[in-house]
């Protein structure tokens, strides 16, 4: 079988179902496991994603303003590598190539006709049902359940742990620094899990712009910043939008030093098998004294005024 995989969670998702030899192509953001790295690109960003965090967000409303899509598709390469399944999604034109892109592919291709697997990760269940979607595609249904299994028990786990906790701190999930936008989806369920209490974004839904005047008036205890497909440093470089005001030094997680900078590409905006480290990830953030994985330093770092 033949996979083209233009998501990159799929992708993961494609991996850790032990498939991976069977992908022949993938998207520009697919980018883990390293090996697929070597894999034909099928896609590319209609914007200039080195910009800063104001440009990008005035490209990204440009483009959908004019029912433009932000990435496109290289139909000839797609008809070369003459794949049986492409998986996509149809969550979100932003986050990364739309089903309506790839069936506009699609129909320009002359040697063949795909099957499409499109997921729609919302929240926790739905990334459950997208690893069975995908193992179903890829006639490996047995190891989606057992994928499946093994997340669902490592966050259990995790939450048998954090649900005894007595004191949960409030904690502001921010998913775009500059127009402040709040992480939605399934961020406020991991956050759950590892013992804290989301005040920003619904579980199961998009994610929501936020004012830096709420901010200041919920006042959290801690601050985790995780920017859709930007990794730790690139974050780090982005926060004078925030820095810059004069109440960010009295928020509360400020003057505590609970502010946390996240590789938000890598984990958070990823529905795929490495939700269970974002959850982990959180859960040292918020209880330090308690968790202990080993991703600080790595996956996160304490951002330090």
């Amino acid at each position: 079988m033949r996979v083209v995989s233009l998501i990159a969670s799929a992708t993961e998702t494609v991996a850790a179902l032990g498939r991976l030899d069977q992908l022949v192509g993938r998207s520009h953001e697919c980018d883990f496991p390293s090996a697929v790295g070597d894999l034909p690109v099928c896609t590319a960003a209609k914007l200039n994603v080195h910009a800063g965090g104001v440009e990008i967000d005035r490209q990204v409303k440009s483009l959908l303003a004019e029912a433009v899509s932000i990435y496109s598709i290289d139909g000839a390469l797609l008809n070369d590598l003459r794949p049986d399944v492409i998986l996509t999604q149809s969550q979100c034109e932003v986050c990364a190539v739309s089903l309506r892109d790839v069936e506009e592919a699609v129909c320009s291709m002359l040697g063949s006709r795909p099957r499409i697997v499109a997921v729609e990760p919302n929240g926790l269940e739905d990334i459950w049902a997208s690893f069975h979607q995908i193992a179903e595609a890829l006639q490996v249904r047995d190891s989606g359940a057992e994928l499946i299994a093994r997340c669902q028990s490592r966050l259990a786990s995790l939450q048998r742990r954090s649900a005894d906790i007595s004191r949960k701190p409030t904690v502001a999930c921010i998913e775009w620094i500059e127009p402040l936008m709040a992480a939605g989806n399934w961020v406020p369920e991991l956050v759950e899990i590892a013992g804290g209490i989301n005040l920003f974004g619904e579980a199961g839904k998009h994610s929501p712009w936020m004012t830096w005047e709420a901010l200041v008036d919920r006042d959290p205890e801690v601050i985790v910043i995780m920017p859709c497909g930007w990794d730790i440093p690139r974050s780090r470089s982005e926060m004078r939008p925030l820095t810059a005001r004069p109440q960010w030094r009295a928020l509360r997680a400020v003057r505590n030093n609970r502010v946390a900078i996240t590789d938000g590409n890598q984990f958070f905006n990823r529905p795929g098998p490495r939700v269970v480290e974002s959850a982990e990830i959180l859960g040292e953030i918020l209880h330090p004294d308690l968790f202990d994985f080993g991703h600080r330093g790595a996956a996160w770092e304490p951002w330090l005024p």
